[in-house]
C-alpha cells in the first residue's frame, strides 16, 4: 500500500476503497501481545487489543517523518488532553470510548493510521473553487473501533497536528475529517464536530466528537493585507460610510420634511432606501464599538440587524429598478391597488424573512468574527459582529447582479485585490452621498424648497412665486391670445355690418 502512495498512480477515484481496504487488514491482522505498528514510507499502522473493562485512554503519536524513511510511532496508554512535545501528530481517546466496546468479547481491537501524503485525501471542492485558495496544511491521523461507530462524544478526541507550512498571524486553520459520503460518495473535507484551537503558528489542536480520518485545511484566500493597507481601508470606510450618514439624513430629513417632494412614488421609494441605506452606514460605525463589550446576546444582535439592513439595502434597490422599468418601459398605464404598500411589505418583509430563517435555524450564524468575509463586505480589521457561517455568507448575502461596486468587493482577490478593495472602500462607502447628489442637488424642485424654507436674504424664493409667474403668464397668454381675436374680428365685423346697412 506504501508503495502505491509514493508511486505515480492516482488513486482519487479509489482513494475511499483503499482507506476501507487499509482498515480491514488491521482488523484482521494476527499479532502476540496487546499492540503491534507496522511502518513503511508515507504510512504507519498501529493496532491495539484493550481489554473492555477498566479502560482509561489510549494515545497514539508520531515523533518523525521523512521522505524516504519510515515514520516513528508511539502509543501511550493513557489519554493525554494536553501538548505533546516533539510529535509531528498525535491522537488521544478519552476514557468515554469504552462505550462502544462490545459486551460479547474480553478484548476490543483499536486501530489507528497515519499518512504523510494526501494522494488519497483529494477533495474534488477545494480543486475547483476558483474564489478560495484551501490547501491540506498538515499530515493525516485516524482512529477506529474496530466494528463500532464511535460518535456524540462528551469528551472529546484530542488531536494534535504540526503544520507543514507556518501560519500567518491572521491566517484561517480548520481541523477538518474525512467524510466518506461527501461528493457524491468520493470523499470530501468536513468541520461538523470538530472543534479547532491554534496553539501556535505551527501547531493546531483538534477537538472532536467522533473518530474518523483528521487532518488540518489552510484557508489563504481571506489572508489579511498589509497591516498599512488595512489600517488605510479602515479609516476610508469609517470616513465615507460617515459622510453617507451625515448625507442621507439630509435627504431623509428634506424629503420628509418637505410635503410637495414626497407626493409621487418614486420620492416615497427613495426615501425608504435612503432608511436602510442609514441604517446600514450607522451600524457599520457601532458594529465594533458593540463588539468590544464581548456580550455573546448582544453580538449576535447586532449582527442579524447588519445583516437585516444590508439585505433591506439591496431589496430596496432592485424595487427601485423595477419601478423605473414599469415607468419607462412599460409605457402604458398600469395601476397597481396599494402599489407602495406592496413595496414596503417586499422592502422590509423579505429581509426580515430571511434573517429570521437564519436565527431559527443556527443563531451561532451570527456572532463575533476575525473572518475577512466582513472585511470583503465592510471593511474592518477589527473583531466584528457580522455573519460567522460560510454557508449562511454566501446564500443570503446577495453577490451577483449587483452593480460594479459590489462586484469590485465581492471579487477582491488575486493580483489586483488591493486595488480593487481601495475602489470598493471608497465608492461604496460613498453611496449615501451619491444619493444625495443625484435626489437632491441636482435636482431643481429639491434646491427650490430649500431656497423657499431655509434660505435667507438674495438667496430666499417665494413660496408663491413660481405659482405667480405661472397664472400671470397664463393670463398674459389669454389677454394676448383675445385680443388677437378681437382685432382679427374687427374688420369682418364691420364688413358685414356695412353690407348690412347697404343692403
Amino acid at each position: 500500500m506504501a508503495n502505491i502512495l509514493v508511486s505515480d498512480t492516482n488513486v482519487s477515484t479509489l482513494s475511499n476503497d483503499v482507506l476501507d481496504l487499509t482498515s480491514k487488514m488491521g482488523d484482521t491482522m494476527d499479532f502476540q501481545g496487546t499492540a503491534e505498528s507496522i511502518t513503511a514510507p508515507s504510512l504507519a499502522l498501529s493496532v491495539c487489543n484493550v481489554e473492555t473493562e477498566g479502560f482509561s485512554g489510549l494515545t497514539f503519536g508520531v515523533s518523525s517523518v521523512s521522505t524516504n524513511l519510515e515514520p516513528q510511532v508511539f502509543v501511550d496508554q493513557k489519554f493525554v488532553s494536553g501538548q505533546i512535545e516533539n510529535t509531528k501528530a498525535s491522537l488521544s481517546l478519552p476514557p468515554e470510548v469504552q462505550g462502544f466496546f462490545s459486551q460479547d468479547k474480553n478484548t476490543t481491537r483499536l486501530q489507528f493510521q497515519f499518512f504523510a501524503t494526501d494522494k488519497l485525501f483529494q477533495d474534488p471542492q477545494l480543486a475547483i473553487s476558483l474564489t478560495r485558495n484551501v490547501t491540506l496544511n498538515s499530515y493525516i491521523v485516524s482512529a477506529s473501533l474496530n466494528g463500532s461507530s464511535v460518535h456524540n462524544l462528551k469528551q472529546r478526541v484530542v488531536v494534535n497536528l504540526s503544520h507543514q507550512k507556518a501560519t500567518q498571524p491572521k491566517d484561517q486553520v480548520h481541523c477538518v475529517f474525512w467524510d466518506f459520503q461527501n461528493n457524491g460518495g468520493q470523499g470530501g473535507w468536513n468541520r461538523k464536530g470538530c472543534e479547532t484551537q491554534n496553539i501556535s503558528h505551527f501547531q493546531t489542536r483538534c477537538l472532536c466528537d467522533h473518530l474518523t480520518h483528521f487532518a488540518v485545511l489552510l484557508d489563504v484566500s481571506r489572508t489579511p493585507i498589509s497591516e498599512l493597507d488595512s489600517q488605510i481601508l479602515t479609516i476610508i470606510s469609517y470616513i465615507g460610510c460617515g459622510i453617507s450618514a451625515i448625507f442621507l439624513g439630509i435627504t431623509l430629513l428634506t424629503y420628509i420634511a418637505f410635503e410637495k417632494l414626497r407626493r409621487d412614488n418614486p420620492a416615497k421609494i427613495l426615501i425608504n432606501l435612503s432608511a436602510a441605506l442609514l441604517g446600514l452606514c450607522m451600524l457599520f460605525l457601532l458594529d465594533a464599538w458593540l463588539s468590544s463589550f464581548s456580550n455573546y446576546s448582544l453580538c449576535i444582535a447586532t449582527a442579524a440587524v447588519l445583516h437585516y439592513f444590508l439585505l433591506a439595502s439591496f431589496t430596496w434597490m432592485g424595487l427601485e429598478a423595477l419601478h423605473m422599468y414599469l415607468a419607462l418601459v412599460k409605457v402604458f398605464n398600469i395601476y397597481v391597488p396599494s402599489y407602495i404598500f406592496k413595496f414596503c411589505a417586499v422592502g422590509w418583509g423579505l429581509p426580515l424573512v430571511i434573517v429570521s430563517l437564519v436565527l431559527a435555524i443556527d443563531k451561532d450564524s451570527y456572532g463575533s468574527s476575525l473572518y475577512q468575509q466582513a472585511a470583503v463586505v465592510l471593511q474592518s480589521g477589527d473583531s466584528f459582529c457580522w455573519v460567522t457561517s460560510d454557508e449562511v455568507f454566501y446564500v443570503t448575502v446577495p453577490h451577483r447582479l449587483l452593480g460594479l461596486t459590489w462586484s469590485l468587493g465581492f471579487f477582491s482577490f488575486g493580483p489586483g485585490r488591493v486595488a480593487n478593495m481601495y475602489l470598493f472602500a471608497i465608492l461604496n462607502t460613498l453611496q449615501g452621498f451619491v444619493v444625495f447628489l443625484f435626489h437632491c442637488l441636482m435636482k431643481d424642485n429639491v434646491r427650490k424648497q430649500w431656497r423657499i424654507h431655509l434660505c435667507c436674504g438674495r438667496f430666499r424664493l417665494s413660496g408663491y412665486s413660481d405659482w405667480t409667474q405661472t397664472v400671470t403668464g397664463g393670463q398674459q397668454t389669454k389677454k394676448r391670445h383675445l385680443v388677437k381675436l378681437d382685432s382679427d374680428s374687427s374688420p369682418t365685423t364691420s364688413t358685414r355690418k356695412i353690407s348690412n346697412s347697404s343692403s
